[in-house]
């Protein structure tokens, strides 16, 4: 008698969970890189899924279609900061860290020029970045800024600092003699960050 075939098991709760999370991280990544190469406005959900290998259909299961998965994805870079941002660590390595993101994941500062780009006023964005400059004030209070430096105008100034080699990547090279994209450049980059702001005391 020949044999029947087997019918295909259904994954179980925890391994659909799992299957489900990967999905979502895949989606994620491939927005970043989206988001990040055209910006909130030129990006396409397509490409998106295509990237992902995922159903275009899945993105709005997840995320509620474009505008769900790109605060999804500001979310995410929230949590990351937040981890950069380390209350024990001194500021120039907290700028070190935020730069070298720009060298190791281009995309989330592409990101963020482009949000500042498109104007986008997200949900919670202005009191994340009143934690910054709240977080710079705590540091003046502790002796590590200088009392007589405003902490608004200098996290505006550290932020862009951090974006520079990716906003002014041509303008770096000719400055340096290095492309803004090297190891090389990075870790000169941010020693001499280092150096000035040690001399913010």
């Amino acid at each position: 008698m020949p044999e029947q075939p087997r019918s295909r098991r259904s994954p179980a709760g925890p391994e659909r969970k799992r299957d489900a999370e990967r999905t979502r991280e895949r989606i994620l990544d491939a927005a970043l890189i989206e988001f990040g190469e055209h910006g909130y406005a030129g990006a396409r959900i397509g490409a998106i899924a295509r990237r992902a290998e995922a159903n275009q259909q899945l993105i709005s299961y997840y995320f509620d279609g474009k505008e769900g998965l790109y605060r999804a994805l500001i979310q995410r870079w929230r949590s990351m900061s937040q981890e950069l941002s380390r209350p024990d660590a001194s500021l120039a390595e907290v700028v070190g860290a935020f730069t070298q993101v720009g060298e190791t994941q281009r995309h989330w500062a592409r990101l963020l020029i482009w949000q500042a780009l498109e104007g986008d006023r997200e949900e919670g964005g202005q009191e994340y970045r009143k934690a910054m400059v709240d977080d710079l004030r705590r540091r003046q209070e502790a002796g590590e800024i200088a009392a007589d430096l405003d902490p608004g105008h200098l996290q505006l100034a550290l932020f862009g600092a951090a974006l520079a080699p990716t906003l002014l990547a041509h303008f770096a090279e000719d400055f340096t003699g290095k492309p803004a994209d090297s190891p090389e450049f990075f870790a000169e980059y941010r020693e001499q960050l280092g150096r000035l702001i040690g001399r913010l005391a």
